[in-house]
């Protein structure tokens, strides 16, 4: 966070070439409590699961209500008036008042949403707020800092006091006021505990008033974070701004298996996600039959063994406790049978074999029917004959393809007979015309001769 009155040319590039676009900040020093196109455009947007989103932004400011919510650190949020009529934007850190002293907080919310978020915390109109003094100058961001750097060693020292006062609590956090005088303690136990005597060595240890704030184990886990068994973030740390309780009522409903090392979290509490989609499963649970009664065929007596109840789809089995001779048949059919079973008839089977079978549509991917690559041409390789080289056949071809060419290559002799070649053997003719013309065309060339 960039303090207002911080000279933009020891900022960063980034933002101080932002402060060089306002005629104050090129000059080297901002505005007294800042101005709305140099040290405002250097607080970066509030992000996180306990900010709301301000839709109204460009519409409603801090001008149009009196109301201006603060964060601080762990979930604590407060909602004070801006009786002096600062120009508060998301993002300043403002000095408030507390008791005793004051605190530093980030504005989250101003304008006409306050309103609304006052009335989700559920504070009275009678409330008493507090006020805001001054967007926090660089004395009191430097005391803050102090403060916030002697929360991890006042943490691990509370631990070992409390360990040696033999108290069954844990110390999560330690959250230090913004002007140093007070601390708030965020613990943990299953149990009531005594901490008279612990905020009494406190208070002489660290020399500042001490507050024991009690936090759940959701809390604590959404504090330090996680991946959970889905593979993602801990809801409770990403998204989710309260928590509501979890019954095992709702794994019931889902016919989720009673097994409490699948079912709890890393709280070792019921996880968050089993009331996500339990409003479905028992919005779809009611359009199915009663699951008590069995079901009467002339072979056997079939019970209910288990229900998928979103795809309305219902399995019985002929014992109570076994699965036996299952068979899972429409939650359409179970009623059909049960109110034939009433007027006292007993179908030959569970499943509808007579019936004609409704016909489910199959998918038909359109647009995906061709390929791609359907344009390409396509290139077919040959195929490689394979090698015959090494083998006696081989060889002996190769000698007899050297002395024909060396014979080619050596040139005749003058005088020297012409090598006669074999003579090919006429072809036998298929029928008697042929073998009388072959005759008389031999006779005319001894003629010749």
């Amino acid at each position: 966070m960039v303090d207002n009155n911080t000279d933009s040319r020891n900022l960063p590039d980034e933002i101080a070439s932002r402060c060089l676009e306002c005629p104050k900040g090129a000059e080297g020093t901002c505005e007294e409590g800042g101005c709305a196109s140099c040290a405002r455009a250097c607080h970066e947007p509030p992000r996180g699961k306990l900010y709301a989103t301000n839709w109204l932004d460009g519409i409603s400011d801090a001008s149009d209500y009196e109301m201006v919510e603060v964060q601080f650190k762990n979930t604590r949020k407060g909602y004070y008036r801006n009786s002096s009529h600062l120009d508060l934007h998301l993002g300043d850190m403002v000095a408030v008042e507390a008791s005793p002293g004051h605190d530093v907080g980030e504005v989250t919310m101003v304008g006409k949403l306050v309103g609304l978020q006052i009335r989700k915390a559920n504070l009275k109109p009678d409330h008493e707020f507090k006020r805001i003094f001054r967007i926090a100058r660089p004395s009191d961001l430097e005391k803050f800092a102090q403060a916030k750097a002697r929360e991890q060693e006042t943490m691990i020292r509370s631990r070992k006091i409390a360990e040696e006062l033999n108290l069954n609590m844990k110390i999560g956090d330690v959250e230090y006021q913004g002007d140093g005088a007070k601390a708030i303690f965020y613990y943990i136990a299953d149990e009531r505990v005594d901490f008279r005597k612990l905020i009494r060595v406190l208070a002489d240890t660290f020399h500042v008033r001490i507050e024991m704030k009690q936090i759940g184990a959701r809390q604590e886990a959404g504090r330090i974070g996680g991946i959970g068994p889905c593979g993602r973030p801990l809801c409770c740390s990403s998204w989710m701004t309260g928590f509501v309780s979890v019954a095992t009522s709702a794994a019931r409903f889902q016919d989720l298996s009673m097994n409490p090392q699948k079912l709890a979290g890393q709280c070792a509490k019921l996880k968050c996600c089993l009331n996500f989609e339990v409003d479905t499963y028992m919005e779809a649970s009611k359009s199915l039959p009663p699951r008590d009664v069995p079901l009467e065929t002339k072979d056997a007596t079939y019970y209910h063994f288990k229900s998928d109840i979103l795809s309305g789809e219902m399995t019985y089995s002929t014992d109570k406790h076994v699965p036996v001779n299952c068979v899972t048949i429409p939650a359409r059919r179970v009623a059909e049978i049960i109110a034939l079973n009433k007027n006292g008839e007993k179908v030959d089977a569970l499943s509808n074999a007579g019936a004609a079978s409704e016909s489910r549509k199959e998918f038909v991917d359109l647009v995906g029917q061709e390929n791609i690559n359907r344009f390409d041409k396509s290139r077919k390789r040959r195929k490689k004959k394979p090698s015959q080289q090494g083998t006696p056949q081989h060889d002996r071809q190769a000698k007899a393809e050297g002395r024909q060419r060396a014979e080619r290559q050596q040139p005749r002799q003058e005088g020297a007979p012409k090598r006669e070649g074999r003579q090919r053997q006429p072809r036998k003719p298929k029928d008697a015309a042929q073998k009388q013309q072959q005759n008389k065309n031999t006779q005319n060339q001894k003629n010749e001769k």
